[in-house]
């Protein structure tokens, strides 16, 4: 009975915890120190992993200096036989792993760095008949897991699965509304205020074609062309809310929005470019702001674009060899509030942003974000 208090006290403080969570990476971080502390193990790592088997390791809690050297490289690549049978759709329930590739190739090294780490319990997380990963726990010399220990190991799991479902719909929600929002705001511009500069360009240009005096026929003109250049920027910002095309791709919404400004886009893709939602949304934002720059401040009609895909990264390279600018980038200050926010909305996805440019050499600027 003291027992079965016990594993109830731990599924309740974890169920805490994880309704308490709301973004994926802190709360898989969060949960594993929690259940590491409440199970008595000492080592926990989670992979999430995609449905094309590409795979991250999204937390990790305690690792033995054999599998967290050289910045956890030996978890983030090559393959293993939990992953490969997640993969294959064999890992239905918690089991225990007798042999970890990673640990054997530690020994197999003649590394003594495991701390004792052996074995390890591997359990899916899932929701229903959605899968997101896999949870690895061991302590050192434990080289078996009871039944009950593993029974206790899936109930956790499936709190695990379950709040990652949840936040995904809410991701997907609060994407929705956010679409919803910019197509109503964008509709309204449209209709009001853009509708209101074309009604006085025209006006303006009637009134240049009547006036007699040169001082008056100047005034309307000039009235014509402000107008002008208002609504250019106004078509600019409804097409930055309502983008045509990004539902065709990236590449093909950055194509359009050049076109748009007047710009030739040089387009290079290396790679399938299928991004999750906040990745192409920080990107397309990002685009867009350095599109913009180049056709304000670049002097040039030609820009380049580079999208590429690595292993577990996406690439976006943005140049063009127009006037440029002094930056330094030892100093790490960025010299605009257009730039500031490229790097914001980067390094927001804990992506990476690299600006260079120099006078009468051109801008470039590299986003790398991780996916």
């Amino acid at each position: 009975m003291e027992k079965r208090h016990s594993e109830i006290r731990i599924l309740k403080e974890i169920a805490e915890l994880l309704n308490e969570g709301t973004e994926v990476k802190g709360i898989l971080s969060e949960v594993l120190a929690k259940l590491l502390h409440v199970t008595g193990l000492t080592s926990g790592w989670i992979f999430l992993i995609e449905p094309d088997g590409n795979y991250v390791l999204a937390a990790k809690e305690n690792l033995p200096p054999a599998l967290s050297r050289n910045d956890y490289k030996p978890m983030c690549s090559g393959d293993c036989w939990c992953i490969d049978r997640y993969n294959n759709g064999r890992l239905h329930k918690a089991i225990n792993i007798i042999e970890c590739k990673r640990i054997e190739a530690a020994l197999l090294e003649k590394r003594n760095d495991t701390n004792g780490l052996t074995h390890h319990a591997t359990v899916p997380l899932r929701a229903g008949d959605e899968k997101f990963g896999i949870l690895n726990v061991g302590a050192p010399n434990k080289t078996h897991f009871e039944p009950e220990e593993l029974a206790l190991l899936e109930s956790i799991a499936f709190q695990i699965g379950t709040a990652l479902k949840r936040i995904k719909l809410t991701e997907g929600e609060q994407e929705t509304a956010l679409t919803a929002e910019r197509n109503r705001l964008a509709r309204d511009l449209h209709d009001s205020v853009n509708q209101l500069l074309f009604s006085l360009s025209l006006t303006a240009r009637g009134g240049a074609e009547m006036a007699k005096e040169a001082d008056t026929k100047e005034t309307f003109l000039y009235i014509q062309d402000l107008a002008q250049e208002a609504l250019s920027e106004m078509r600019a910002l409804i097409w930055q809310l309502r983008p045509r095309g990004l539902e065709n791709g990236l590449t093909s919404a950055l194509i359009g929005y050049g076109e748009m400004l007047g710009l030739k886009l040089q387009t290079e893709v290396n790679g399938v470019i299928s991004l999750p939602g906040k990745v192409e949304e920080a990107l397309w934002r990002i685009g867009q702001e350095a599109l913009a720059n180049c056709k304000k401040h670049s002097g040039q009609t030609n820009a380049d674009l580079c999208l590429s895909i690595e292993r577990h990264k996406v690439i976006m390279v943005i140049s063009d060899c127009g006037s440029g600018f002094y930056y330094d980038g030892k100093t790490g200050r960025i010299p605009s509030l257009g730039l500031k926010s490229m790097k914001d909305r980067t390094e927001s996805l804990n992506g990476m942003f690299i600006l260079q440019s120099s006078p009468q050499k051109g801008t470039k600027i590299v986003i790398t974000i991780p996916i």
